[in-house]
């Protein structure tokens, strides 16, 4: 029987059409091999999946809690958790922190890749997501300049007046108290960058800064739901913005950058007093040659900053005098003994009020604010530390939520106990502070020392002003808080919740009202407008001409 031999022509696209799959997972598997040599040497975490890691693990909500339980369980003070391809490292020790973040400065105080808040957002052009260089270190000059610890006692009269409103403002209105935090916290750095002052908390600039910072802290939170899966998959920001709904609010980052540049030259070209804003114009924005999206940056991060996270932690100090009554009395004794009733505790106060200092250390560890301490930090080179080695560029960040939580340097964490900061009884820790709230090395907070300073005057009034307790509802029964009822984001607050605030006596309302009073004539020259706002749609054609 005859054989009859067939020739099967396959045509060349077909042929490279049967490669992709197979070409694709060999790369997936030669990626995972690279992946699992590199997990060897690295802080020990859970273990990752191919092509996104531990994204998926990720809880839907405070992720920085499950960091924290996944250290304490493999008893390591660092740990690697995978976002896609890429290890992140989270430090849940305070000796770790400062051993990579403060010691080894010179090696970990750049930026690693930030799809979501720095490539979408303001990128190598604003302090906050730049990487480390020289261009980092003018812009940081200029902030310090600003801001800096030399700077603080330039503002105390600022920070003075204006706190002397908050119990003026409480006691007429206690409902609003936190949106009176606000206006306060605003004001502050209103007056100190563009020399203009926020008269009442319902100046539309003042939710609208404060939204903004709210949605630019959700936007740095590792996670697996959309923008923050762009960490994982950073391939989808490049799809054009009709596929991509996601991409849209790198417009309104945009826009933002735009107004405060108005607001910037607004305040240094027409405001007839002092302010950070006319500085940078005349001292460094030719000399440094500033662009525009920087000056926005140094405006916008001086007023976005500052007022959420001061108003923030005045809410968390109102939590914790409602949840932990049993402070206030040794309080109320230093205050009355020090001050008396008929004025309220100043700066000059301070050395004299170990107890109220006490309260503020505490009310800054019990709940930070940045929880995750700010942006993370990256290192230049390869480094090698207890024997891990982490590869050049490795997201790098403080789980302050952990390491504020460590028992060994504060017992029984979650409780409120300003006793812990007293001499007598501090226990160890890297930072003479006794807390870690503003970060770490050379990226820790510029303007940390104009915080404290308008933390404890706000602190120390209002708990001379006022027994702080727990509301009541229909029926008279006191309404119980939540101390872990906080938001889901990069900076933290506690969710909303009622408070009383009694005035402790008729002659501290009197010294309230009077005070008050006093402080407003002596702000009545920082009461000018401004012809901008982040909201008015017609504000693009006004910043053309600002810009140009």
């Amino acid at each position: 029987m005859d054989h009859i031999s067939y020739q099967v022509n396959i045509p060349t696209w077909a042929l490279l059409l049967s490669a992709i799959p197979i070409a694709a997972l060999s790369w997936v598997v030669l990626d995972y091999l690279r992946v699992l040599n590199l997990r060897r040497k690295l802080p020990p975490g859970p273990f990752p999946w191919p092509i996104v890691g531990n994204t998926f693990q990720l809880p839907d909500r405070k992720p920085w809690v499950w960091f924290d339980i996944v250290a304490k369980e493999l008893n390591a003070p660092v740990i690697t958790i995978w976002i896609g391809r890429n290890p992140t490292l989270w430090i849940c020790d305070a000796w770790a922190a400062d051993e990579l973040l403060n010691k080894r400065a010179n090696t970990y105080s750049s930026r690693p890749r930030m799809v979501v808040f720095g490539e979408l957002g303001t990128g190598q052009n604003n302090l906050v997501t730049m990487r480390y260089g020289q261009r980092w270190r003018e812009l940081r000059k200029i902030t310090h300049h600003g801001v800096g610890t030399q700077q603080v006692r330039n503002y105390r009269e600022v920070q003075n007046n204006e706190s002397k409103q908050i119990p003026w403002e409480i006691m007429n209105d206690p409902a609003e108290y936190v949106n009176h935090f606000e206006r306060y916290a605003a004001s502050v750095v209103s007056v100190i960058g563009f020399g203009r002052r926020l008269q009442t908390f319902k100046d539309p600039l003042i939710p609208e800064v404060i939204y903004m910072m709210h949605l630019a802290a959700a936007l740095n939170v590792p996670g697996k739901s959309f923008p923050m899966i762009l960490e994982t998959f950073p391939i989808l920001a490049r799809l054009p913005e009709f596929m991509a709904p996601w991409l849209r609010g790198s417009k309104g980052r945009q826009q933002g950058q735009k107004f405060f540049y108005a607001l910037a030259q607004e305040a240094a070209l027409e405001s007839p007093n002092e302010n950070i804003c006319r500085d940078l114009w005349q001292e460094y924005k030719d000399s440094y040659k500033l662009t525009v999206p920087e000056i926005a940056g140094l405006a916008g991060n001086l007023f976005g900053a500052g007022s959420d996270t001061s108003s923030s932690t005045l809410i968390t100090f109102v939590l914790a005098c409602v949840a932990f009554p049993e402070v206030l009395p040794k309080a109320w004794e230093e205050l009355d003994r020090v001050v008396g009733h008929d004025r309220s505790p100043t700066f000059e106060d301070q050395e004299s009020l170990p107890y109220i200092n006490a309260f503020v250390s505490e009310v800054f560890r019990w709940r930070s604010v940045a929880i995750i301490g700010g942006q993370p930090h990256a290192n230049v080179e390869d480094d090698i530390w207890n024997g891990y080695f982490i590869p050049k560029n490795t997201w790098v960040q403080a789980n302050i939520w952990a390491i504020h939580r460590q028992e060994k340097e504060f017992p029984d964490p979650d409780r409120f106990n300003p006793d812990r900061y007293l001499a007598e009884n501090r226990l160890p820790y890297p930072d003479r502070k006794g807390y870690s709230t503003f970060g770490y090395g050379r990226r820790i907070c510029a303007g940390q020392a104009l915080a404290e300073a308008g933390t404890f005057i706000s602190c120390a009034r209002l708990l001379w002003s006022f027994n702080i307790t727990k509301a009541l509802d229909a029926k008279g029964n006191p309404i119980d808080v939540d101390i872990f009822n906080y938001t889901n984001g990069l900076n933290i607050r506690p969710q909303p919740f009622p408070a009383r605030f009694i005035p402790r006596s008729d002659r501290i309302k009197a010294a309230i009202e009077r005070e008050a009073k006093e402080a407003l004539s002596d702000l009545d020259r920082y009461n000018i407008p401004t012809k901008y706002r982040l909201s008015e749609i017609g504000m693009a054609e006004h910043l053309k001409v600002a810009i140009k």
